[in-house]
């Protein structure tokens, strides 16, 4: 056993990494191994806190949970789920540990409160040395926003679960001195029903993201639900306190925020192809801004407002969205693909730009070029360039001479926006305008609704680029003269651009 790694349990605290202990960052710098939970998102508070105690070189273990409150189809039903998840994280943890490793299990707060390390610890204690350093809980960082004692003397303190029935949680409100909820989130309706019902609602604080840039301080009865996340608790001191002054910490959290606009990118598919920096820049918005086929991407939340519109009004909606923050507003922009690409982000900056009042965030995201590229190897291995065959903006003169100037200066070409309903022959052109410089027999990559459930990939040459394979959702790659087509082996084909170009 002396050979093994150790297992560590590390609490965080309550979200500022200033109030990471000493002990819990030099074991983050030394682990061999960090480990972390997240949801399906993929991003992870608990290692966006740690960040700054990472070293290059560690091994990241990211332990990412199947579901978390919505139904699943496991035989096991959602305890299967989640056990079966426990299991599978245990034993990858294991692995390690037999290795020799030391593995750092991040948990915000304190790790044994409430905290996912605790279903790591029960499964693995007992096969290899684990040790469990404490950390600053939610309800002590609460407590120092408030600038409030939690309770004083001989009052009673109570820890609850939000989760608790509305008539249950009033009884044990009603029976403690002071009591902080935890768990809010889609919970928090339920939460001030039970405070209303001991009659203790006006005596209840709402404290958000504690210790944090984002922290938020207010009255119970004063928050709107739809703005909850799962980082929240309500906080009810104790009688001796009940009138104590707030203290300036709290008073100086702004209740709403601050408006902004984030242009993100979905990438050119489904979820997987979503950065976990989008996913929680989605997960943030108050409102979504975009075109209705790519905010019909973004699954529905309550708590949200969507806004769908036409694809050719982009000046508008982005004037729309860039209103919407200076009300107070936190607006995600939904792009396809990346947003700097052929997409929002420079319409909402150019609209931006006119007054400068609302900061303008631009988040990114996997292009088309690079998706369908991926799906045949690596066709933009070498120099290349990307063109629009849309007229919309720039007349077609400009783009015929775009394309001869590509095709003369030998570059791969990424074509995006190849035709639609009332653009059929502008492929046609393209081809016989490319055709004055390059081979007949250029390889030409067709991907149509790449990462979507309508998948095609075809290679031609560039004599054979026909009109009729090609419409919107499609993306044409268009080789140089170095660029070439083997076989794989799986016997599809490979298209490649070297990186050496010849003398």
């Amino acid at each position: 056993m002396s050979s093994n790694g150790t297992l560590y349990g590390v609490g965080l605290g309550p979200g500022d990494p200033e109030l990471v202990t000493i002990k819990a960052a030099r074991l983050i710098e030394r682990a061999e191994v960090i480990a972390y939970h997240s949801a399906r998102h993929g991003r992870s508070i608990a290692r966006s806190v740690a960040e700054p105690y990472l070293r290059p070189g560690q091994i990241e273990e990211a332990l990412v949970y199947p579901v978390t409150t919505e139904t699943t189809d496991h035989p096991g039903g959602y305890q299967g789920a989640i056990d079966e998840f426990y299991a599978d994280c245990a034993a990858r943890l294991a692995a390690h540990l037999e290795a020799g490793r030391d593995v750092v299990l991040l948990a915000e707060g304190d790790p044994l409160f409430y905290g996912s390390y605790m279903h790591m610890h029960k499964r693995l204690a007992g096969r290899f040395r684990a040790e469990v350093v404490p950390g600053i809980t939610s309800i002590s960082g609460a407590s120092a926003a408030l600038g409030r004692p939690l309770a004083e003397r001989d009052e009673t303190f109570t820890v609850l679960p939000g989760t608790l029935p509305p008539d249950v949680l009033a009884e044990r409100l009603a029976a403690t001195d002071a009591a902080a909820v935890l768990k809010l989130g889609r919970t928090f309706d339920g939460v001030r029903e039970a405070f209303e019902k001991a009659g203790r609602a006006d005596e209840a604080w709402y404290v958000e993201r504690a210790t944090t840039d984002r922290q938020r301080c207010q009255p119970l009865t004063e928050v709107d639900p739809s703005t909850v996340p799962y980082f929240s608790l309500a906080l009810l001191p104790g009688p001796a306190n009940s009138n104590a002054a707030v203290g300036s910490s709290a008073k100086s959290s702004p209740a709403a925020g601050r408006g902004e606009v984030v242009v993100v990118g979905l990438g050119p598919g489904g979820r997987e192809w979503v950065t976990p920096e989008v996913q929680a820049a989605l997960a943030e918005a108050d409102d979504l801004v975009g075109y209705t086929t790519y905010l019909a991407r973004v699954p529905d939340n309550p708590r949200q407002r969507k806004h769908a519109s036409d694809n050719r009004v982009e000046a508008e909606r982005a004037e729309f969205a860039l209103e919407l923050a200076r009300r107070g507003s936190k607006v995600a922009v939904v792009s396809s693909g990346d947003p700097g690409v052929f997409a929002m982000a420079s319409a909402v900056l150019e609209v931006a730009a006119e007054r400068a009042d609302v900061p303008v965030r631009v988040l990114p995201g996997m292009t088309a070029a690079q998706a369908v590229a991926s799906r045949v190897g690596a066709p933009l291995g070498h120099d290349f360039c990307v063109l629009s065959l849309s007229d919309r903006l720039k007349p077609w003169e400009v783009i015929v001479e775009r394309l001869r100037a590509a095709a003369a200066a030998d570059l791969v070409m990424a074509i995006y926006n190849p035709a639609s309903r009332s653009r059929t022959w502008q492929v046609a052109a393209a081809r016989d305008a490319v055709l004055e410089h390059r081979s007949p027999d250029t390889p030409v990559v067709i991907g149509r609704d790449v990462g979507g459930p309508e998948e095609s990939i075809r290679v031609v040459r560039l004599a054979d680029l026909d009109q009729s394979d090609v419409d919107m959702r499609c993306l044409l790659l268009i080789g140089s003269s170095t660029t070439r087509i083997v076989g794989g082996a799986d016997g599809g084909e490979v298209v490649y651009t070297p990186r050496r170009y010849p003398a």
